[in-house]
């Protein structure tokens, strides 16, 4: 038996991967305007990612008979100025997500409901690799700096594909 307080908390959740989505697109274009494709790539991936993200939650609401709550995205609220500015805000933002999914975790605990444990086991990973790709390519930048190597790391991060979740419900 599922917990109200979990699936609420995952309601919520919805919403704050589909705000995710829309920061890395923000950060995409970002890059993108200073002809760095690369890392455009990198961060059209992420958003790719976490909108994949909000669709596993949304079915695993729906699987369970419970319809999710769309609100409207919030405008992403961070200024670039510099090329590490959003390497540092996405390994940030991947933290406040890392802290969202453990605080549903713990619910789901406290409440013995270990359908959604199941789900949310998937989401501990995931998040421990969200954040390890994030702080590896913020720690390459500041290893790098702004010089002309950038356009060597920028090459590599155009060969990163979108790769589908690997937990599904089907």
């Amino acid at each position: 038996m599922y917990s109200n307080k979990v699936m609420d908390m995952l309601k919520v959740q919805v919403n704050k991967e589909f705000y995710a989505a829309y920061l890395y697109l923000d950060m995409a274009n970002f890059y993108a305007d200073k002809n760095l494709d690369g890392f455009a790539n990198w961060f059209y991936v992420q958003a790719q990612e976490e909108l994949d993200h909000a669709m596993l939650i949304s079915k695993y609401l729906l699987n369970n008979g419970i319809r999710p709550e769309l609100e409207a995205i919030a405008k992403p609220d961070k200024e670039f100025k510099e090329l590490i500015d959003p390497l540092e805000a996405a390994l940030e933002h991947e933290k406040y997500v890392t802290k969202c999914i453990h605080e549903i975790y713990d619910a789901a605990m406290a409440e013995k409901d270990y359908r959604s444990k199941q789900l949310l086991d998937w989401f501990v990973l995931e998040q421990n690799e969200e954040e390890a790709n994030a702080d590896s390519l913020l720690q390459k930048m500041k290893m790098i700096g702004s010089g002309g190597q950038v356009f060597i790391l920028d090459a590599q991060l155009a060969q990163r594909k979108h790769e589908p979740p690997s937990f599904d419900f089907d």
